[in-house]
Protein backbone atom coordinates (compact mmCIF):
# COMPACT_ATOMS: atom_id res chain seq x y z
CA UNK A 1 0.00 0.00 0.00
CA UNK A 2 1.76 3.62 -0.96
CA UNK A 3 1.66 5.99 1.48
CA UNK A 4 3.65 8.88 1.07
CA UNK A 5 4.02 11.75 3.88
CA UNK A 6 5.71 15.14 4.33
CA UNK A 7 5.76 17.16 7.63
CA UNK A 8 2.23 18.22 7.37
CA UNK A 9 0.31 15.51 5.23
CA UNK A 10 -0.36 12.31 4.34
CA UNK A 11 -0.86 10.96 0.61
CA UNK A 12 -2.80 7.51 0.96
CA UNK A 13 -5.11 5.28 -1.00
CA UNK A 14 -8.59 6.75 -1.12
CA UNK A 15 -11.05 5.22 1.75
CA UNK A 16 -14.58 5.25 1.48
CA UNK A 17 -14.79 7.97 4.18
CA UNK A 18 -13.10 10.46 1.73
CA UNK A 19 -16.22 10.08 -0.67
CA UNK A 20 -18.33 12.92 0.57
CA UNK A 21 -15.90 15.34 1.30
CA UNK A 22 -14.36 14.76 -1.53
CA UNK A 23 -17.37 15.29 -3.70
CA UNK A 24 -17.87 18.72 -2.07
CA UNK A 25 -14.65 19.84 -3.15
CA UNK A 26 -15.22 18.61 -7.00
CA UNK A 27 -18.88 20.66 -6.32
CA UNK A 28 -17.12 23.99 -5.42
CA UNK A 29 -17.36 26.32 -8.32
CA UNK A 30 -14.45 28.16 -7.79
CA UNK A 31 -12.15 25.16 -6.91
CA UNK A 32 -13.31 23.48 -10.14
CA UNK A 33 -13.26 26.81 -12.18
CA UNK A 34 -10.59 25.96 -14.49
CA UNK A 35 -11.90 22.00 -15.01
CA UNK A 36 -14.11 20.45 -17.74
CA UNK A 37 -16.39 19.31 -17.20
CA UNK A 38 -16.27 22.06 -14.37
CA UNK A 39 -18.55 20.54 -11.55
CA UNK A 40 -18.76 16.80 -10.71
CA UNK A 41 -21.77 15.22 -8.94
CA UNK A 42 -21.22 12.80 -6.20
CA UNK A 43 -21.07 9.65 -8.58
CA UNK A 44 -18.66 11.09 -11.04
CA UNK A 45 -16.07 11.75 -7.72
CA UNK A 46 -17.03 8.25 -6.81
CA UNK A 47 -15.93 6.73 -10.05
CA UNK A 48 -13.06 9.22 -10.20
CA UNK A 49 -11.83 7.39 -6.33
CA UNK A 50 -12.36 4.25 -7.99
CA UNK A 51 -9.99 4.30 -10.88
CA UNK A 52 -7.77 6.35 -8.68
CA UNK A 53 -7.59 2.54 -6.60
CA UNK A 54 -7.53 0.28 -9.86
CA UNK A 55 -4.65 2.61 -11.19
CA UNK A 56 -2.85 2.03 -7.63
CA UNK A 57 -3.40 -1.68 -7.52
CA UNK A 58 -2.13 -1.93 -11.19
CA UNK A 59 0.59 0.12 -11.04
CA UNK A 60 2.08 0.89 -7.64
CA UNK A 61 0.91 4.77 -7.85
CA UNK A 62 -1.91 7.04 -8.73
CA UNK A 63 -4.02 9.62 -7.68
CA UNK A 64 -4.04 9.53 -3.87
CA UNK A 65 -5.90 11.03 -1.23
CA UNK A 66 -3.99 14.14 0.50
CA UNK A 67 -4.65 13.91 4.84
CA UNK A 68 -3.57 16.96 6.58
CA UNK A 69 -2.00 15.19 9.89
CA UNK A 70 -2.85 17.93 12.40
CA UNK A 71 -6.54 16.81 12.17
CA UNK A 72 -7.06 14.08 9.45
CA UNK A 73 -9.17 16.05 7.35
CA UNK A 74 -8.97 15.08 3.40
CA UNK A 75 -7.81 18.61 2.23
CA UNK A 76 -7.98 17.18 -1.75
CA UNK A 77 -6.15 14.39 -3.98
CA UNK A 78 -2.58 14.87 -5.63
CA UNK A 79 -0.52 12.07 -7.50
CA UNK A 80 1.13 10.96 -10.44
CA UNK A 81 -0.98 8.96 -13.28
CA UNK A 82 -0.10 8.26 -16.90
CA UNK A 83 -0.89 11.35 -19.51
CA UNK A 84 -4.20 10.71 -21.51
CA UNK A 85 -4.30 10.21 -25.16
CA UNK A 86 -5.26 13.97 -25.16
CA UNK A 87 -1.51 14.84 -24.28
CA UNK A 88 0.69 14.81 -27.83
CA UNK A 89 4.42 13.19 -27.21
CA UNK A 90 5.30 10.43 -25.33
CA UNK A 91 5.31 11.01 -21.60
CA UNK A 92 5.89 8.62 -18.90
CA UNK A 93 4.13 10.24 -15.86
CA UNK A 94 1.62 13.37 -15.03
CA UNK A 95 1.64 15.30 -12.29
CA UNK A 96 -1.46 16.82 -10.74
CA UNK A 97 -3.47 17.79 -8.08
CA UNK A 98 -6.98 19.27 -6.62
CA UNK A 99 -7.32 20.97 -3.37
CA UNK A 100 -10.23 22.38 -1.37
CA UNK A 101 -10.63 26.01 -1.51
CA UNK A 102 -10.12 26.13 2.47
CA UNK A 103 -6.38 24.88 1.70
CA UNK A 104 -5.22 27.05 -0.73
CA UNK A 105 -2.29 29.43 -0.11
CA UNK A 106 -0.93 27.31 2.74
CA UNK A 107 1.87 25.91 0.42
CA UNK A 108 -0.11 22.00 0.23
CA UNK A 109 -0.04 21.99 -3.26
CA UNK A 110 3.73 22.59 -3.38
CA UNK A 111 4.60 20.29 -0.61
CA UNK A 112 2.60 17.53 -1.58
CA UNK A 113 4.33 18.11 -5.68
CA UNK A 114 7.26 18.18 -4.16
CA UNK A 115 6.58 14.74 -2.53
CA UNK A 116 5.37 13.41 -5.59
CA UNK A 117 8.46 14.35 -7.87
CA UNK A 118 10.45 12.54 -4.57
CA UNK A 119 8.98 9.63 -5.11
CA UNK A 120 8.66 9.14 -9.17
CA UNK A 121 12.69 9.93 -8.96
CA UNK A 122 13.78 7.41 -6.41
CA UNK A 123 10.73 4.88 -6.80
CA UNK A 124 9.82 4.85 -10.25
CA UNK A 125 12.96 6.24 -11.75
CA UNK A 126 11.27 8.37 -14.15
CA UNK A 127 13.22 10.33 -16.65
CA UNK A 128 10.84 13.31 -16.59
CA UNK A 129 7.31 14.65 -15.25
CA UNK A 130 4.80 16.65 -17.43
CA UNK A 131 1.95 18.78 -16.00
CA UNK A 132 -0.64 20.37 -18.37
CA UNK A 133 -3.22 22.78 -17.42
CA UNK A 134 -5.71 25.63 -19.47
CA UNK A 135 -3.36 27.87 -20.60
CA UNK A 136 -5.59 30.94 -18.40
CA UNK A 137 -5.66 28.85 -15.29
CA UNK A 138 -2.47 31.39 -13.87
CA UNK A 139 -2.84 29.49 -10.38
CA UNK A 140 -1.84 26.24 -11.73
CA UNK A 141 0.77 27.47 -13.86
CA UNK A 142 2.68 28.87 -11.07
CA UNK A 143 2.44 26.37 -9.13
CA UNK A 144 4.03 24.17 -11.23
CA UNK A 145 6.90 26.78 -11.61
CA UNK A 146 7.26 26.90 -8.27
CA UNK A 147 8.15 23.19 -8.06
CA UNK A 148 10.85 23.62 -11.07
CA UNK A 149 8.54 22.78 -13.91
CA UNK A 150 9.19 24.72 -17.10
CA UNK A 151 7.17 25.38 -19.90
CA UNK A 152 7.66 23.13 -22.84
CA UNK A 153 7.69 26.08 -26.00
CA UNK A 154 6.09 24.29 -28.68
CA UNK A 155 4.13 22.05 -26.51
CA UNK A 156 0.83 23.87 -25.67
CA UNK A 157 -2.21 21.56 -27.36
CA UNK A 158 -5.87 21.69 -27.19
CA UNK A 159 -7.53 19.18 -25.44
CA UNK A 160 -9.90 17.24 -27.47
CA UNK A 161 -11.87 16.84 -24.29
CA UNK A 162 -12.93 20.16 -24.11
CA UNK A 163 -15.44 21.18 -26.93
CA UNK A 164 -14.19 23.45 -29.69
CA UNK A 165 -14.43 27.27 -28.62
CA UNK A 166 -14.47 26.69 -25.27
CA UNK A 167 -12.06 29.21 -22.99
CA UNK A 168 -10.70 25.84 -21.38
CA UNK A 169 -9.87 23.85 -24.50
CA UNK A 170 -6.74 26.09 -25.14
CA UNK A 171 -3.91 24.18 -22.67
CA UNK A 172 -0.21 24.52 -21.58
CA UNK A 173 2.10 22.08 -21.26
CA UNK A 174 4.87 21.94 -18.56
CA UNK A 175 8.10 19.47 -17.92
CA UNK A 176 10.30 18.80 -15.47
CA UNK A 177 13.07 16.61 -15.94
CA UNK A 178 15.09 13.78 -13.63
CA UNK A 179 17.48 15.75 -11.74
CA UNK A 180 21.06 14.86 -11.47
CA UNK A 181 22.24 12.20 -9.01
CA UNK A 182 24.31 15.08 -7.18
CA UNK A 183 20.57 17.48 -7.23
CA UNK A 184 18.63 14.25 -5.02
CA UNK A 185 20.07 14.30 -1.87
Amino acid sequence: MLILETSRLVLRPWQDGDRVPFAAINADAEVRQYYYPSLLTAAETDELIDEAGEQLAKEGFGFLAVERKADGALIGGAGLSRPGPEVPGDFPLEIGWILGRAYWRQGYATEVSQRCLDFAWRQLQARCIIGYTSAINTPSRRAMEKIGMHHVEGGDFDDVTVPPGHILRPHVLYRIDRPKPEQQE
